[in-house]
């Protein structure tokens, strides 16, 4: 769960919003949907216990055309963009050190609908996709060792960030009472519910205990308490980030800014220190691409396997035994998207298509209920549809504003889900 988005999302947030309090209060509401998805993903996944998550879920509730819809989605939405958000995101992180490497300040030119940006930090970019490719083709193990000291670097940065930050740092709690202007034109409710796709984004893998169910010994007691205690647990860490981020930085000078986490170490520890913190965010946002190219490849391989996916994607290199063509697909998706999309709006993207998934699947466990033999979590059926509503509602809302304020990427994502469509036909054919 702890990736791209910690990173990089409250400088958007700071300008959207405006006031502390909000940018603070976000994160809990956005805790707040997301554990309501925990749970109800915990009871489709005591009843359906088979990896897959929301593939199965999706297939079970409305047919199969929607599970593979989930892959299709997967694919674009849930892997290849934000590959390419995680590592437009590493550029920006390294123009502290080589300003044109800068993906915010890259011009472009208009191609039809798309307009495709080819500024040095693009090409970096889809060069971090290329070598974790690479990487990934040549076999797990290199793959795995690389992910897990990624990721121990990436938590350890964090955590002393967070200590350091309020214990020698040079901030101020008059920050968090000192609001800025507004750079959105909306209304706030209606802007509320379009920075939330921000915080789900930054939420995202909340879900991700549930891809390994069938290899639980009790799912009924594991997979609620993985779902839930992680998701606090972030949610925790994600407020004091954030409140780390304040105590530096006044929203005024955090509006607009990508890699936040780098500004708010230049403000706490000086240039020598902000610099090496933003040096150590970089290499550590790599943890994000890496995890993503390792899990993608296999979910599109095991749905390949099931005759729900493309048929090549179920190849296996006979010497690397992994999915070489799986990860070429997503590679190079990634790289399109590197070039034709903008960070921010590569996170609307992916945020209005997962939350249409999510609430679908939700709804499903709505519908799936009323079978004789549902296994009914105790946590849900108290209030009974509250959990439920307070998700799918959520999610409209965040639906709803998010079409009427970015109708661009929203209408993409609709896109891609209607070219999912025909693939499912010319697949089955």
């Amino acid at each position: 769960m702890i990736g791209t988005g910690i990173f990089t999302t409250t400088g958007y947030l700071a300008g959207d919003l405006g006031r502390p309090s909000l940018v603070l209060g976000i994160w809990l509401a956005g805790a707040l949907v997301a554990l309501a998805g925990c749970l109800c993903y915990a009871e489709l996944g005591i009843n359906l216990p088979h990896s897959g998550g929301e593939y199965v879920y999706l297939r079970e509730a409305w047919g199969p055309i929607w599970g593979f819809l989930s892959g299709w989605i997967s694919f674009f939405a849930g892997f290849s963009a934000p590959i390419a958000a995680a590592a437009l995101a590493f550029s920006e992180y390294l123009s502290y050190f080589c300003a044109p490497l800068s993906v915010s300040a890259s011009t472009g030119r208009s191609l039809g609908f798309f307009r495709i940006h080819c500024g040095y930090g693009q090409w970096l970019a889809i060069a971090i996709v290329a070598v974790f490719a690479a990487i990934n083709i040549l076999g797990m193990r290199l793959a795995a060792k690389l992910q897990n000291f990624l990721t121990s670097l990436k938590l350890g940065v964090l955590l002393t960030f967070v200590v350091l930050a309020f214990s020698v740092g040079k901030g101020s709690f008059e920050h968090f009472s000192q609001s800025a202007a507004r750079v959105s034109a909306h209304s706030l409710g209606a802007q509320f519910a379009v920075s939330l796709i921000f915080v789900m984004f930054a939420y995202s893998g909340w879900n991700a205990a549930t891809y390994v169910a069938e290899e639980m010994k009790t799912p009924e007691s594991t997979l609620p308490a993985a779902l839930v205690s992680g998701t606090l647990l972030v949610a925790v860490f994600y407020f004091a980030l954030n409140a780390a981020f304040l105590y530096a930085l006044p929203l005024e000078k955090m509006k607009g800014v990508v890699r936040v986490g780098g500004a708010a170490a230049v403000a706490l520890f000086g240039s020598r220190g902000g610099g090496l913190f933003s040096a150590v965010m970089a290499v550590a946002l790599l943890s994000c691409v890496s995890a993503m190219v390792i899990v993608g490849p296999r979910v599109y391989y095991a749905m390949a396997k099931d005759g729900c996916f493309f048929r090549t994607a179920a190849r296996l290199h006979p010497r690397w035994l992994t999915p070489v063509q799986a990860i070429l697909f997503q590679s190079v998706a990634a790289a399109a998207m590197i070039l034709t999309g903008t960070f921010e709006g590569l996170i609307y993207y992916i945020g209005f298509a997962l939350t249409l998934f999510a609430a679908l699947a939700t709804a499903g466990m709505v519908r799936l209920r009323h079978r004789g033999d549902w296994k009914l979590l105790p946590a849900v059926s108290w209030g009974y549809p509250l959990v439920p509503a307070i998700f799918i509602v959520a999610s409209i809302w965040m639906l709803f504003y998010t079409a009427a304020l970015r109708p661009r990427e929203s209408f993409l994502g609709l896109l891609t889900l209607v070219a999912g469509g025909l693939a499912y036909r010319w697949i089955r054919r």
